[in-house]
């Protein structure tokens, strides 16, 4: 739920953020996602290819008909599950802005929303992160460990829409104890996801 909850989060920060563009150009999905290509006008086409898993669950073909109708210039359904979204360049910082700001308010929300969880930090690019929580007992007796998917999950979405090569994306999430300043734990996706994975599908087969 937490994947599709934020896959879904970073598609409308992605319609929101793309206005109309004239430039026009086909998607080539042999080519890496994040190449850019130059149309007949001169403008910078730029093309990223969303991951299969963040559309599992959800209806395909309603996506693309409203990022069509949100200004997307095409939009192309791979064999594989992905779709490989086309858009000026333009359009794609200006995207990547949006969603730069939805993240932080996300993350601003994660703070709020986990007692033990004192303050999020991260870099500019969104691949590392700090949580400081009060300490490392209150963080360990409760749920809140769940914020570090939060973070990890919009880090990883984040520098696939920017383009990033997937197999080299690493996202670190740092948990500091407050009272003695001391990091206790360190979670890198999407290792923590793959592990996670292989742990679920072990109590499906016991």
């Amino acid at each position: 739920m937490k994947k599709l909850a934020v896959g879904m989060l970073v598609l409308a920060l992605l319609l929101a953020g793309c206005s109309s563009s004239d430039s026009s150009g086909k998607a080539d999905t042999k080519k890496d996602e994040k190449e850019e290509k130059v149309v007949k006008k001169g403008l910078l086409n730029v093309e990223i290819t969303l991951p299969a898993e963040f559309t599992e669950g959800q209806d395909v073909d309603d996506m693309i008909k409203q990022a069509k109708e949100e200004g997307v210039k095409e939009v192309k359904k791979n064999d594989d599950g992905s779709l490989t979204y086309v858009m000026s360049k333009a359009d794609h910082k200006k995207m990547m802005k949006e969603m730069a700001k939805g993240m932080e308010e996300s993350i601003d929300e994660a703070k709020d929303g986990f007692e033990s969880i004192e303050d999020i930090t991260y870099n500019k690019d969104f691949t590392k992160f700090t949580m400081v929580v009060t300490d490392e007992e209150s963080y360990k007796n409760s749920m809140d460990a769940f914020a570090s998917i939060t973070v990890g999950m919009t880090g990883m979405m984040y520098q696939v829409f920017d383009g990033k090569d997937r197999d080299k994306i690493k996202i670190k999430v740092a948990v500091e104890d407050k009272s003695t300043g001391k990091q206790f734990d360190e979670i890198i996706y999407p290792d923590a996801m793959d592990d996670l994975k292989e742990e679920a599908e072990a109590g499906t087969a016991e």
